[in-house]
């Protein structure tokens, strides 16, 4: 790595970022300056890219993938190949003359590598990942493979083979690196521990009081045990008071109750009777009486025990039942005691074999000499972490240190997960959510039209939310609720539902028409609501009649009532003023217009128009150039360092818009019908033309005319002043002498 890179930029996505285009480039990633990476982490799950080398690439296991971790990576990679070009070609495969044996590192993997092969029984100069996919088939014959796990396979003595299949068999098992069931050190310690135990608790056994039949016999008074004493202490209810016999006792009442049914179906109720009729003797009767719901568990008692216990008695009294109960405290106690249960199934005579031969410390010298090759082992997954680097490295650089395929036509960048079809149009800039919290952000800084989905596979059930960004086309028909179909990278299908919505301009054109869109649904609100209020009205005064009329008033006054002439004759006034107000502006604007030649009028619309518009466009302008995929990314878990703009040009590739071709119609009517709706159409355009021309002369002319009449009445104007002027001149000029001769006789 050198430290003062001579690194090259370009222009990408409106932005200036480093360019990688060499294997020198990646091999220098240490000493790129943090502020000019695009990306300062990513999270490992939601991208479409290879699970197992997003999670190799993250280190420190934290979900996360961050600038230093890129960094270590390049370095072991770059120094373990000679030629970090290779990374370049995105092959998963190296010849072995390509690892780097001046390097330490290099020439361990390269011996791993050849291990591999040698396992596989593959004679080749490469190694490719299909070689280092399968774990459990390079290390399938081999007798040690480095992870502390010893299997049948690891012993060359049958006896040792017969106990790690036994350790496995009891205590439990660990799955090998060659697939196979094998023992730990642990396992080990565990069997020879549980022998011991068991050994000594069977040392110590307990006869059981009933021989054999011991354990069935204790069973049979457990599952009684209860419903006897039950059964005592009603007896002593009744030798305490006589006069308690009825309730506690099974009432005649309780049965009629349930007589009527189905008996069989009511065992439940009838096991909570009494075990057999209380007495004032207390005597439990062997020979009869039993309640029904318990004689089966009853009789498996009498037959285990009070037939070799009270052979030839009728009934017992409590102090004989705890005697019995008493003769299996020993055993119980004996059992309760029991150690060492896991290898039980062995045998004594196994189990106490197993400790005479004593093969535990033979068993762990064959973990150790696994746990040797532990290296080496590691070294062999390092070779397929290795060639994982190799394929995906350089493509996931190029959507980290820069978003090259994101800007680029060939490829697509690892956070675009499919493409949505909506509103005849697809997308592919749809990203997996992770933090749908951060909508607000989105909204705010993204500047981008959104579709946040909901997506399901109705088939496998699985399903995850995305936003999905319009970038082009109009947004009139979108709404939540609305569905749609995504497909993800490989083509699966879900169905999607829109859930919500970040609004923001799409194009200059939506942004042109927007004003009237707003004003024109503002309009269709308010006549909605008008008329919804208007029949909420008529129905409230429908029914306000309908009550009266029932309640016997009378309906016609009713309805007379609710009309005021007044009210009436104002609104009228009202809408008649309005009507004439509205006359006399279109009046004015004739008058107006009629003083226009047809291309002043249109020049006149076409600036209203852009009055309008011309705020909406440039607010949609200003946001279209600054659209921003940074925020969005940002609120899936990334770190994005530098503006990720997706400017209008830019856009339309993400967003296709529906085309049709032209259609010829084969149909000879329907053909007629094209052609004579495009005669009529043609015909209609061409009148407006002629119309429009036509009036455009006349008023041309007229304006014509009107010029030459000012300029005829100007000169007529003109020429009479001059002839007045004229003919003041001579007047003057004649009357002077006589003034003349006034002033001279005035003097005299």
């Amino acid at each position: 790595m050198k430290e003062n890179y001579n690194w090259k930029y370009a222009s990408v996505g409106g932005s200036v970022r480093v360019k990688l285009e060499s294997g020198a480039d990646i091999a220098n990633l240490a000493s790129l300056d943090r502020k000019k990476w695009t990306v300062l982490s990513c999270p490992t799950t939601g991208l479409e890219f290879d699970e197992k080398t997003l999670k190799l690439l993250d280190t420190d296991g934290d979900g996360r993938i961050h600038v230093d971790e890129v960094i270590a990576t390049s370095q072991w990679i770059t120094s373990a190949i000679k030629d970090p070009d290779i990374l370049l070609k995105g092959q998963g495969e190296l010849k072995l003359s390509d690892f780097n044996t001046e390097n330490e590192e290099g020439a361990k993997l390269q011996k791993s590598a050849k291990q591999i092969l040698a396992n596989l029984k593959l004679d080749k100069k490469s190694i490719s990942l299909e070689d280092t996919a399968d774990n459990e088939k390079i290390f399938a014959e081999t007798q040690f493979n480095g992870d502390g796990i010893i299997t049948e396979a690891s012993a060359d003595d049958e006896a040792l083979k017969e106990t790690i299949k036994n350790i496995a068999a009891t205590v439990g098992s660990a799955k090998d690196r060659s697939g196979a069931d094998g023992v730990n050190a642990d396992q080990i310690e565990a069997f020879y521990a549980a022998c011991a135990d068991y050994s000594a608790w069977k040392a110590e056994e307990v006869k059981g009081p009933f021989g054999d039949n011991t354990e069935a016999a204790l069973a049979a008074c457990e599952a009684i045990k209860a419903k006897v004493a039950d059964y005592f202490m009603r007896c002593k209810l009744i030798s305490f008071d006589d006069a308690v016999a009825g309730v506690v006792d099974v009432s005649v009442d309780k049965v009629g109750a349930i007589s009527d049914g189905d008996m069989a179906a009511a065992a439940d109720q009838i096991a909570g009777y009494p075990l057999a009729r209380p007495s004032a003797d207390g005597v439990l009767p062997l020979k009869g009486g039993i309640n029904p719901a318990w004689k089966a568990a009853f009789d498996s008692v009498k037959a285990l025990v009070f037939d070799v216990e009270f052979p030839k008695k009728d009934g017992i009294k409590e102090e004989e039942w705890q005697a019995v109960l008493a003769k299996f405290d020993a055993y119980t106690a004996w059992k309760g005691a029991k150690k060492g249960a896991e290898v039980e199934p062995l045998g004594i005579d196994a189990v106490k074999a197993a400790i005479k031969a004593d093969q535990k410390a033979a068993l762990l010298e064959l973990i150790e000499k696994d746990k040797a090759l532990e290296p080496e082992a590691l070294s062999i997954e390092a070779v397929d972490k290795l060639l994982h680097y190799v394929r995906d490295f350089y493509k996931f650089l190029k959507n980290y240190v820069v978003f090259q395929d994101f800007y680029s036509k060939e490829d697509k960048a690892i956070f675009q997960a499919g493409r949505l079809y909506i509103e005849q149009r697809s997308t592919d800039l749809c990203i997996k959510v992770i933090n749908a919290g951060k909508k607000g952000d989105i909204s705010s800084l993204s500047g981008m039209y959104i579709l946040y989905c909901d997506c399901i596979n109705k088939v496998t059930g699985k399903g995850f939310p995305i936003a999905a960004v319009l970038t082009d086309g109009d947004v009139d028909g979108l709404r939540p609720g609305k569905n749609a179909i995504f497909y993800d990278r490989n083509g699966e299908q879900y169905d999607a539902t829109v859930t919500s919505i970040v609004d923001n301009p799409i194009s200059i054109r939506q942004a042109f028409w927007a004003p009237y869109k707003k004003v024109a649904k503002w309009i269709s609100d308010k006549v909605d609501k008008s008329a919804a209020e208007k029949e909420g009205k008529s129905m409230a005064n429908l029914t306000a009649s309908a009550d009266k009329a029932t309640s016997g008033t009378n309906p016609a006054a009713a309805v007379t009532s609710t009309f005021d002439i007044a009210k009436f004759a104002g609104i009228f006034a009202a809408i008649g003023m309005a009507i004439g107000l509205i006359g006399q502006f279109l009046v004015k604007l004739a008058q107006g217009i009629s003083k226009l030649n047809f291309w002043q009028f249109l020049l006149i619309v076409l600036v209203i128009m852009l009055i309008i518009s011309l705020p909406s466009m440039f607010i949609a302008w200003r946001k279209l150039r600054r659209r921003d995929l940074g925020p969005v990314l940002n609120a899936n878990g990334w770190a994005v360092n530098s503006a990720a703009y997706v400017k209008p040009k830019f856009g339309k590739s993400l967003t296709s818009l529906v085309k049709y071709p032209k259609l010829k119609a084969v149909d000879p009517a329907e053909a007629r019908k094209v052609r004579r709706r495009k005669f009529l159409i043609w015909t209609l355009v061409i009148l407006l033309l002629a119309g429009g021309g036509y009036w455009g002369y006349t008023k041309y002319q007229a304006c014509k005319a009107a010029k030459a009449a000012e300029a005829a009445a100007a000169e007529e104007a003109a020429a009479a002043t001059e002839a007045v002027d004229e003919n003041t001149i001579e007047v003057a000029e004649s009357e002077t002498p006589v003034a003349e001769e006034v002033a001279a006789e005035t003097a005299e």
